[in-house]
């Protein structure tokens, strides 16, 4: 997508603190982190949310985190989130989870 942030940041046009690469993925530390660890994992390709994720990249998303979170040693816990539309908060329309860690995690999130 012309204008896609996340796509920018995939094609190396915008900088960010990548943690985690393959060839389907691409994880990256959040610029405005709400927990101690703030991960965005993204599909490389553009996919406007989680309605659109087919098996395959579904099972490269999994395998991804299952990597950052054995890299990153988030035993203690974490969450993922993925916010989709405008009503789930969604304001990047590719599809990104949050992947949150570094302190407990209480409901309702906060």
């Amino acid at each position: 997508m012309e204008n896609c942030l996340f796509c920018k940041i995939v094609e190396k046009k915008i900088p960010a603190q990548v943690i985690y690469e393959d060839n389907e993925t691409l994880a990256f530390r959040d610029i405005n982190p709400v927990a101690p660890v703030h991960i965005l994992l993204i599909p490389k390709k553009h996919l406007e949310n989680i309605l659109e994720l087919d098996g395959a990249l579904a099972q490269a998303m999994h395998a991804a985190l299952a990597n950052i979170v054995a890299q990153e040693g988030l035993s203690q816990g974490f969450r993922v989130v993925a916010n989709t539309g405008e009503h789930g908060g969604q304001t990047i329309y590719h599809l990104h989870w949050h992947i949150l860690s570094g302190r407990h995690m209480g409901w309702p999130p906060g």
